[in-house]
Parts: structure tokens; C-alpha cells; sequence
């Protein structure tokens, strides 16, 4: 009887076994079509967006930064989207979120109109990355950028002064703008540098970008009888109205010297490949800060492009000396004394203006001719 009960106790314990495995290995069972583990989602490759105040055929503003884009596409090989002719309006705010929409996690925005509503933007959307260019506001998720153009202006306007037969100088301006201000004065100190004479005389366009207006501007200030006509325009408009007259030029943003060749002699140019590769590389790695940057002739951002045969001679030495005394610290282009168009000192002998005093310019420099509207 014993023997007979223990055989039904182990065979029934034998089958309880068989059928808790089984229901172990039932529970264990994948569902139907779903993946027995899941796998971690591969990282999003970060997505760039670009937008430009003018179309980026034009030779100048928005083809240099076009240039940068396509140099970081080539360093990093990120995607990059991009938007041209944006009006510095609210349209800016529907092109930003748009590129978002399209899965851009950083946008550089490079017109200084466009700063209020990249401000209003990265506001709204606290995940995104927000460059601006030439403004000076920031947020958590958003920076300003810029070059000190002004250097490689000054050595512009040593080309010039050198240059004249006349002491007339002309410069076609966009706005009256701390940024174009402080332009016409290192270009008009510049010159002065070498021909105590010559003066600046200055023609506004209120436009960024309008070859035709732009053109007529620099026609105007030949019939007053300059003989150089510089510029602050994103066209190579003022340059080819010099070359029609028999005058000579100082280009703007890129090497303009295709555009008027027998005219162009020179021009303050930006490189923004490098900065732009900076700046990604540190969203990437989770380094991105939005502190400001400021980047002059040291950081290779601004730079003077190779002089021409249309230069004069001994334009090449005086800019070389110039260059190099910006780059060891012993020349800074706005050191005192420097005295506003009625006389008035504005920067004492021995000191020299902050980089605030220089982003609130709006004042000229004596030598300069023309208003601030």
C-alpha cells in the first residue's frame, strides 16, 4: 500500500513539475510580432538650420555665411537646412519654427533685425539651440556671434587713403546702426592713418540688399568727386558703378575683385566655417555655452583680402605693419585720441573704448562726412 501511495505521490508530483515549467515558459513567450528585447533608439544626428537676410547668390552677407554652412557640412557632415531673402520681420519667427518642425535642433539666424524674434523663439522652444548674429540678447538657449569686422576695415581704409588722388573718399552705408557706424569709423581712421586730408564722405541706402539701389548710391557720391568708393552692402552694386566711372573700390564680406576687376583693390571678408564647426561640435558633445563671442583678427574670423594690382604700391607693407601690430596688442583701432566730426574729444589720449562704447556707437569720427538720421 505504502509502495502503490508513493508511486501516485511522485507520478502527480511529476506532472505538477511539467506543468509549472510550461506555464513558466508560456509567460516567458514573446507576444505575437512584438521583438523578444528592445533595442536602444540609435541617437538623431543633429540637424542645422541657416537663415539669411538676402538671397546667398549675392556675392556678399548671406554668401559668406552660406560658405560657412557648407564648410561645416563638410567638417561634420550633419544635415543642414536653409532659408534665404527672410525679411528681418515676423516672418523670421514661422521660417525658425518651420526648420523645427523639420527636426532642427540648432538654428543660426544672421541678420542683427532678426534679434527680437529669435528671442521670442528660443523662448518657446527651450530644447532648440538659437545662434544670432550681430545682435547683443541672449537667453539659456541662445547666443550672439560676431566679428570685429572694424579691424579689417581700418586696413581697408589705409589701402584707400593711399589710394586717392582726390581726399575724396565715398562709402555706400546700409543703416545707421551701431555696427555700420563703427564700420565707417575704423575704415575713415584708417585712411587717416596715412593721408591726414582725405575725408569719408557717406551715402545711406536703407537696404541690406538692392544692387541697383546700391549702385545709384555709389554714382552719386562719383558726381561729388570721389575717386575710392567703399561700401557696407551685401552686392558688389558700388564696385561695378567704380569700375563704369574709372574709380577704384574697397569691397564688402567676400573677394569681390571677379565682380570689378579693374576697379576692386580690396575688402574686409569674413570666414565663418571654422566658428560654425566650433559651435556644433560643442552642441554635439553637450559643451555649448551661450556665452558671446566677439572674434577679430586672432581668430581668423575677419580677415583682409589679398590686395589686387589695381592697390597702390606701398599699400602692402603699411597693411602688413598694421596687421601685425593688431595681432601682438600694440595697435587697437579705437585708442584715444579720437575727436567726433564738431571736435569734441571722444576717446581720451592714453585710453581706449570699451567693447560696450563700441556696440552703442552712434557718433562718426572727424574726417567723416555725412549724418546720422
Amino acid at each position: 500500500m505504502f509502495k502503490k501511495s508513493f508511486v501516485v505521490f511522485m507520478s502527480l508530483l511529476l506532472v505538477l513539475s511539467m506543468l509549472f515549467v510550461g506555464c513558466a515558459k508560456e509567460e516567458a513567450a514573446p507576444e505575437e510580432n512584438e521583438p523578444a528585447a528592445e533595442e536602444a533608439a540609435p541617437e538623431e544626428a543633429l540637424k542645422v538650420g541657416f537663415v539669411y537676410v538676402g538671397p546667398i547668390g549675392d556675392g556678399g552677407w548671406s554668401y559668406s555665411h552660406n560658405e560657412g554652412r557648407l564648410y561645416l557640412e563638410e567638417q561634420l557632415g550633419v544635415e543642414t537646412l536653409y532659408k534665404e531673402s527672410v525679411p528681418e520681420g515676423p516672418e523670421v519667427e514661422k521660417v525658425m519654427k518651420d526648420m523645427i518642425d523639420q527636426g532642427a535642433k540648432a538654428i543660426f539666424v544672421t541678420s542683427f533685425g532678426y534679434m527680437d524674434y529669435v528671442v521670442n523663439v528660443a523662448e518657446e522652444f527651450p530644447e532648440v539651440t538659437f545662434m544670432h548674429c550681430s545682435g547683443y540678447k541672449d537667453a539659456p538657449n541662445m547666443n550672439n556671434y560676431f566679428g570685429r569686422i572694424y579691424e579689417a576695415r581700418y586696413l581697408s581704409g589705409i589701402v584707400a587713403g593711399l589710394k586717392t588722388e582726390t581726399d575724396k573718399i565715398g562709402y555706400v552705408a546700409a543703416y545707421e546702426i551701431p555696427e555700420v557706424i563703427r564700420g565707417i569709423n575704423a575704415f575713415t581712421l584708417g585712411v587717416q592713418s596715412v593721408n591726414e586730408d582725405a575725408t569719408v564722405a557717406v551715402r545711406w541706402t536703407h537696404t541690406w540688399y538692392d544692387p541697383a539701389k546700391e549702385k545709384e548710391a555709389a554714382k552719386a557720391l562719383l558726381d561729388e568727386g570721389v575717386d575710392v568708393i567703399a561700401q557696407h552692402q551685401d552686392t558688389a552694386g558700388p564696385q561695378q558703378a567704380a569700375e563704369e566711372r574709372g574709380a577704384f573700390s574697397i569691397g564688402y564680406h567676400t573677394d569681390m575683385k571677379d565682380t570689378a576687376p579693374n576697379a576692386y583693390m580690396t575688402a574686409p571678408i569674413w570666414d565663418w566655417g571654422p566658428y560654425y564647426t566650433e559651435q556644433v561640435e560643442k552642441i554635439i558633445n553637450g559643451e555649448w555655452t551661450n556665452e558671446p563671442f566677439w572674434g577679430g583678427m586672432e581668430n581668423g574670423v575677419v580677415k583682409l583680402a589679398q590686395l589686387t594690382e589695381n592697390a597702390p604700391e606701398d599699400a602692402q607693407a603699411a597693411v602688413d605693419e598694421a596687421t601685425q601690430a593688431m595681432k601682438d596688442g600694440s595697435l587697437s583701432v579705437f585708442a584715444g585720441p579720437i575727436y567726433d566730426q564738431e571736435g569734441n574729444i571722444m576717446v581720451e589720449e592714453g585710453t581706449e573704448m570699451s567693447d560696450g562704447d563700441m556696440l552703442s556707437m552712434g557718433w562718426f569720427v572727424k574726417g567723416v562726412e555725412g549724418k546720422i538720421e
